[in-house]
């Protein structure tokens, strides 16, 4: 088996449609992806109807946002996405796909676990909103708790910074890695944060993924013409233009 992990992808159809070219160049047989569909970005309806046919899609905390009410979101992120969900519901508008897309984002589980290997968005304490950053790897109470609930490997989402966790509490991000690549014991436990689609953190603006095959942990990253989705979101008076200047930084 060979999976592509996609994870906050938050509006972003160029980032979107980009990785999902790169996944079928890779011969991958699958794809899972670990929530934030929406948020942030212009796009939300077009990314929600890509992401419908991945046998796995997990509830994000901007997902949740949409749906219900956003908790312990900053203005720019509680106006996106009061915004993003008028754009779901298409208002005035008695469409099917916009109620097929409500009814899919409302059936989204929180955690997908096969074996001893989870999936989740945030972590598996809080699957949908805890955030364990690589400087957490100095925090070792908040990180021995967590990995005290894996069996074997939990993936991830939720920071937007994509690498590595070990049990011993270390942290590797792609750049640290042979290829881009871990290879994996089944002795050794690990949190793997798959990074972002729609708007990366690390200081890379290129979509980053994750593929998992046996024995290895391989990230990819992408590029996509931010500079479109940008204009986009500047063209719109309910998201923050910060919103757009970031995916050029990838901060």
């Amino acid at each position: 088996m060979k999976r592509a992990i996609i994870s906050d992808i938050h509006s972003n159809l160029e980032a979107l449609q980009a990785v999902l070219a790169d996944i079928r160049s890779q011969g991958i047989d699958e794809v899972y992806c670990l929530g934030d569909i929406v948020g942030y970005g212009p796009n939300p309806r077009e990314c929600v109807d890509l992401v419908m046919n991945c046998p796995v899609c997990l509830l994000g905390n901007h997902d949740q946002g949409a749906l219900f009410d956003p908790e312990g979101f900053n203005v720019g992120a509680e106006r996106a996405i009061f915004w993003t969900r008028e754009q779901l519901e298409e208002v005035n508008s008695s469409s099917p796909a916009a109620f097929k897309r409500w009814d899919f984002l409302g059936e989204r589980p929180r955690v997908h676990k096969e074996g001893p290997i989870l999936y989740v968005h945030g972590s598996i304490r809080n699957p949908l909103n805890e955030y364990v950053f690589p400087e957490d790897i100095y925090q070792q109470g908040k990180m021995e708790k967590i990995f005290s609930l894996i069996e074997w490997i939990s993936f991830q989402g939720h920071t937007h910074v994509p690498g590595v966790f070990t049990e011993d509490l270390e942290f590797f991000s792609p750049e640290e890695l042979e290829n881009q690549e871990f290879r994996l014991d089944e002795n050794r436990k690990l949190m793997v944060n798959v990074g972002s689609v729609g708007q990366p953190r690390d200081g890379d603006r290129r979509a980053c993924y994750v593929i998992q095959e046996d024995g290895i942990i391989r990230f990819r990253r992408v590029e996509y013409p931010a500079e479109i989705t940008r204009e986009k979101i500047l063209a719109i008076p309910e998201l923050d233009n910060r919103l757009g200047d970031r995916l050029l930084e990838g901060r």
